[in-house]
């Protein structure tokens, strides 16, 4: 009798055990993916141990032939057990359970084989079909080549599957579970000719190192704080069951107050408040037994993804979630407030896109927070807003190609001359589905893609044109005040394209007015002071728009070319408070000491426009006079009212 080479599955089994003590170390036991993984590993280590047993078996010239059938019989079903489980990791890798389940033929091919050979394996003893043990030495049967019949089509059926849905895996991943059949081949073919060299364990546990070392690395997936899913793993799980028809649903958590968390705490303690929320994540997960993947994307925003039946325990979790996030929570021994605002979204009924997701997923706790409420996703777009903010760009793009945009004028009264003498430009989107876009939606996501640009020079040659129309001249204004963002302020032919607009449409350049914010005046950037110095040094005028809603640096002021200060609505708002009111006289003397004029921005009615006349503004501006109105209509206004007493 020959001995067999048990060295081989000695090793398998030391780097078997090894490996599934590195998942549980590395905490790769969470997700279908990594469950199968560790049944894969499972297998293998049973196959395994009864293949030593055998071993040791064969060698005994004591052992009784029951405890040699048992010994051959574990090792062959868990042998070829293996093969199974490692389509079910491949169906895992491309998360298409739903689609396996919706397919009765696909069960057949998935069960039907290894049926056969625990039917087999069982009736074994009384047929011998399999092997047979004759004088205390094991012997294949004629039926032993249908094992590696099954375990062949078992590969091939992983191989199929995966090539079916390599668009669910990446590269990496479909490399590193290829790899196994080779390897396996090869230790096959050895065993074939070899049958007493026992290489099958060993090569399946070198293939496993294989893929645990590439397909199944936890720093790729794994967020070092909390221990749920990075944005990484999120981004391809979501991506893979919009991809693959499946239907999830997502509780997002965002905490709005993350920022000011941040720059509160200290590094330590903000780690544990991370820890913590997760951890009543997954309080709540058990809870309602959701089953769920958890998540931290970043800055303060978690998510819980429910998937087939579990998707009806989303609301319960997100509710439980909601009300364990409104109690204080204690990080060393310091009391911690968060302001969490938690949505519940279900893919693909409400959301069926990515991108989409992504968008609401960051904005929907500024848009709609409700203290100590769970939002549905499904109540907030019956109001077309956020399809509208997820369509945004193209909105835009298509304003610009089709002349959507509208350039309105909102007058503006000189207390001085009782008169008219000027207007703002305002800039207005009517799109044909959503109607009225505001600017603060639009504008916004212009300076994002990049279109801002393409507006500025839209609303310059708009404005450029009317002035040097004839019915302009007849009206008697003095300027026009046109907006600039603070991408346009970075741009390096800012300077060049505005003063080649104006000696376009042949236009002294005193006829504009250039309004830059405080946010944009706060960029101490060496481009926008040489757009502000050469416009400035041909004529221009500069307004610093919404004063008062930045930090107000007197430094920034003196040394921009301004000569106009507007004071923001937030005076006008906070005019009856006594301490306001102080410092509104004394902002006001301060800048005309400096030899700056002033408007007033927000007046609504005849006794705002009288008490800031009496402060010393020099102009009021708000709806006390007008809102921004079309062009045609401007005029007629101020024809109608040129000269008139309005305060």
């Amino acid at each position: 009798m020959m001995l067999k080479l048990e060295s081989f599955d000695y090793a398998a089994i030391i780097l078997l055990v090894v490996l599934l003590f590195s998942l549980f170390y590395r905490r790769m036991t969470k997700g279908i993916a990594n469950h199968m993984f560790i049944l894969v590993l499972a297998t293998m280590v049973f196959a395994t141990l009864f293949d030593i047993w055998s071993i040791f078996l064969d060698n005994s010239l004591t052992a009784d032939k029951t405890s040699l059938y048992i010994a051959h019989s574990g090792y062959l079903f868990m042998h070829n057990l293996t093969t199974p489980a490692y389509v079910l990791y491949v169906i895992s890798l491309t998360d298409t359970w739903h689609k396996l389940k919706k397919s009765v033929l696909q069960q057949i091919l998935l069960i039907a084989p290894i049926s056969i050979v625990f039917i087999l394996l069982v009736v074994n003893t009384m047929t011998d079909s399999l092997f047979y043990v004759k004088n205390s030495i094991y012997h294949r049967g004629t039926l032993f080549p249908l094992l590696y019949v099954i375990a062949g089509f078992y590969m091939a059926l992983g191989l199929f599957y995966m090539f079916r849905y390599r668009k669910l895996l990446t590269s990496t991943k479909i490399f590193a579970i290829s790899a196994i059949v080779p390897l396996n081949l090869i230790a096959i073919v050895i065993q074939i000719f070899y049958p007493n060299t026992s290489v099958e364990m060993f090569a399946g546990a070198l293939s496993l190192l294989f893929v645990s070392m590439t397909a199944q690395r936890p720093e790729d997936l794994i967020d070092p704080f909390t221990g749920l899913g990075n944005y990484g793993y999120y981004a391809d799980n979501v991506k893979r069951s919009f991809n693959s028809d499946k239907n999830i649903t997502i509780v997002m958590l965002n905490i709005s107050n993350f920022a000011a968390l941040q720059a509160m705490i200290s590094y330590e303690s903000l780690s544990e408040l991370l820890k913590s929320i997760s951890l009543e994540i997954e309080n709540a997960d058990k809870e309602v037994k959701g089953h769920a993947d958890n998540y931290y994307l970043d800055r303060g925003r978690f998510r819980m993804v429910f998937f087939g039946r579990h998707r009806e325990k989303a609301a319960p979790a997100a509710e439980m979630l909601n009300k364990a996030l409104q109690s204080n929570l204690y990080i060393n021994d310091l009391s911690v407030s968060v302001n969490q605002c938690l949505c519940v979204v279900r893919c693909p009924e409400d959301i069926n896109d990515f991108k989409a997701l992504s968008a609401f997923g960051a904005s929907f706790n500024e848009q709609h927070a409700v203290p100590g409420k769970v939002l549905l996703a499904e109540e907030l777009f019956k109001n077309n807003r956020f399809d509208m903010l997820n369509n945004i760009d193209g909105i835009i793009d298509n304003a610009l190609k089709n002349n959507k945009f509208k350039v309105y004028y909102q007058p503006i009264f000189s207390v001085e001359q009782n008169k008219f003498t000027s207007a703002e430009a305002l800039l207005r989107l009517i799109d044909d589905k959503y109607g009225f876009i505001p600017p603060d939606v639009f504008i916004g996501a212009a300076e994002k893609s990049g279109a801002i640009h393409k507006i500025g020079d839209f609303v310059l040659e708009e404005v450029c044109r009317f002035i040097a129309s004839d019915r302009f001249k007849e009206l008697g204004l003095d300027y026009i005040e046109i907006n600039l963002s603070v991408a346009q302020c970075m741009h390096g032919d800012l300077a060049d394209k505005v003063l080649e607009t104006l000696t376009k449409y042949n236009i002294p350049s005193d006829k504009i007015n250039l309004e830059i914010t405080e946010t944009a005046a706060s960029y101490a950037q060496n481009i926008m002071k040489s757009n502000l110095d050469k416009l400035s040094s041909a004529g221009v005028s500069f307004s610093l728009d919404d004063y008062g809603t930045g930090y107000s640096n007197m430094r920034r002021v003196i040394q921009l070319p301004l000569k106009i200060v507007k004071l923001d609505k937030s005076f006008v708002d906070e005019q009856n408070n006594p301490k306001m009111w102080i410092v509104l006289q004394n902002t006001v003397k301060m800048l005309k000491d400096m030899d700056m004029e002033i408007v007033v921005e927000g007046i609504e009615t005849q006794h705002m426009a009288e008490q800031f006349a009496a402060l010393n503004c020099d102009f009021i501006q708000g709806y006390y006079y007008s809102k921004p109105i079309p062009e045609d209509d401007f005029v007629e206004f101020i024809s109608e009212y040129e000269g008139s007493k309005v305060v």
